[in-house]
């Protein structure tokens, strides 16, 4: 026995593990590990690199000021949704990492093989995470990395990741997200570990469309990426390598399921117009329509998107919809009423005369009728005219020769003034009725042009409303 093996066993239990290590490390420090092997099988390559195993706690380099350039790149195999109350987007990436392991080296014809599969824990991994990343990684575990002849070290592995995203729903159903994922190491500065990008983000997009499986609401646009440093108050900064996905929302199903049938709903409330307010209950043809967009609007609720940051454009299209609706609805009852009880009103005030009768019946283009009404007071007048000849004719006529006397002239002066007393009653009681029908008529023509004015408003914001749709679509589409 020698004086080593007498002082190893001199020391105490705890102590010779890490006597072991250090007299391992020291001569790995000083080089590389030569690989022989005994013949061109794996299980002699396996045997070969053993002393490699044991130095999997360390960074594999030869000197600590050397940092460790690793590669990676991603695949974007599905977009599984996107969470807009949690602003969050789910994703299945296919990883992939590649460093060089500088203790390694062999012959490929030596040993059979220029690389070989084995389990990950046998050798240094960098910590290279998410920034982003919210939740727990679901996805199978891949065990296994490559190892190549040269020392490369492969490891690739799927990843569901979960990110955070500033998510921006104003255009919704025609957004387009654009969420960061951002790729660094969680300790080690850039003294240690660099990043670069293994492919051209143009590659990364290609093969990204080619093999992607879902086929669900997002549509993946372009992957673009840059490097980025983190500066530190110490000194050393942590690299970083950045990627941008920018996904876009399949708008089909919302046109299809939200806008269009809005858009019919709002038209027949349009169209609701044309039906004669005196002739039809319009109040209950519209209060059918109010409660059928209602329903409506809750049994498609669970579309819409629910966010604290913004309201979207289409929920303020939805609440113009129905206070568009709600107001013909008030504005038909107040024609209703008008044209019911327009007789019972007291005259047209002045200020309604000028703003309504005048200005926006030229904006509505429902100028006021000028014409005179049936029974005034110079159609009386030709009457009374007639009707003083007639008695003086009757006059002449009794005074002819032959006439019946003082008595029955009498008589017929007396029916003749009865009559003309009559005749002033009903003249009066009619001119009466024509100026209460003269204020009716001025009610009513209130009624009928702000029916036209809400018409008009109507058929204005169903023009701008599709104008906006088609403009905010075709961008979405031409990004």
């Amino acid at each position: 026995m020698t004086s080593k093996d007498t002082a190893a066993k001199s020391l105490p239990p705890s102590v010779r593990p890490t006597l072991v290590m250090f007299l391992i490390l020291v001569p790995a420090l000083c080089g590389a590990i030569d690989v022989n092997c005994s013949e061109p099988t794996q299980p002699a390559l396996l045997e070969a690199l053993a002393p490699i195993f044991n130095l999997s706690a360390i960074r594999p380099v030869m000197s600590m000021t050397t940092p460790t350039n690793v590669s990676t790149y991603f695949t974007l195999y599905g977009i599984l949704g996107v969470d807009e109350k949690a602003q969050l987007l789910i994703t299945f990436l296919w990883l992939n990492y590649w460093w060089v392991n500088e203790y390694v080296s062999w012959d490929p014809v030596q040993c059979g093989t220029n690389k070989i599969s084995l389990p990950r824990d046998k050798f240094w991994v960098p910590d290279i995470v998410i920034n982003e990343f919210m939740d727990e990684n679901t996805a199978p575990e891949v065990p296994y990395v490559y190892l190549y002849s040269t020392g490369v070290v492969h490891d690739a592995k799927p990843v569901r990741v979960v990110s955070s995203c500033n998510l921006d729903i104003y255009t919704f159903p025609f957004d387009i997200q654009n969420c960061t994922l951002t790729f660094n190491s969680y300790l080690h500065y850039s003294t240690d570990i660099e990043i670069f990008l293994g492919k051209t983000a143009e590659n990364i997009t290609k093969y990204s469309k080619q093999v992607i499986t879902t086929m669900g609401e997002w549509e993946l646009l372009d992957i673009t990426s840059h490097k980025n440093t983190i500066s530190s108050s110490s000194g050393p900064h942590i690299d970083e390598l950045v990627f941008h996905i920018r996904v876009r929302r399949r708008a089909t199903l919302y046109v299809v399921n939200l806008l269009i049938p809005s858009c019919f709903l709002i038209t027949v409330d349009l169209f609701s117009f044309l039906l004669p307010p005196q002739a039809v209950d319009r109040s209950s043809f519209k209060m059918t329509l109010i409660l059928g967009y209602t329903v409506f609007l809750l049994i498609m609720n669970d579309l819409l998107p629910i966010t604290g940051n913004t309201i979207p454009l289409i929920n303020v299209f939805f609440s113009l919809c129905l206070a568009l609706m709600v107001a013909s609805l008030l504005e038909t009852i107040l024609v209703t009423n008008l044209l019911s009880c327009s007789a019972n009103f007291s005259s047209v005030p002045r200020w309604v005369q000028v703003f309504v009768l005048q200005i926006l019946a030229l904006l509505v283009c429902m100028p006021r009728k000028t014409k005179e009404p049936k029974g005034s007071g110079k159609q009386f007048c030709e009457r009374d005219m007639k009707l003083n000849a007639v008695v003086a004719q009757q006059k002449a006529a009794d005074g002819l020769p032959g006439e019946k006397g003082p008595a029955a002239d009498s008589m017929a002066v007396q029916e003749l003034r009865s009559l003309g007393r009559d005749l002033q009653a009903i003249r009066l009681h009619v001119e009466q009725q024509q100026g209460d029908s003269k204020s009716s008529e001025e009610w009513m023509q209130v009624g009928f042009i702000i029916d036209r004015l809400l018409f008009g408003v109507y058929i204005l914001f169903i023009s701008v409303s599709f104008i906006t749709i088609m403009i905010i679509w075709s961008n979405s589409y031409s990004q």
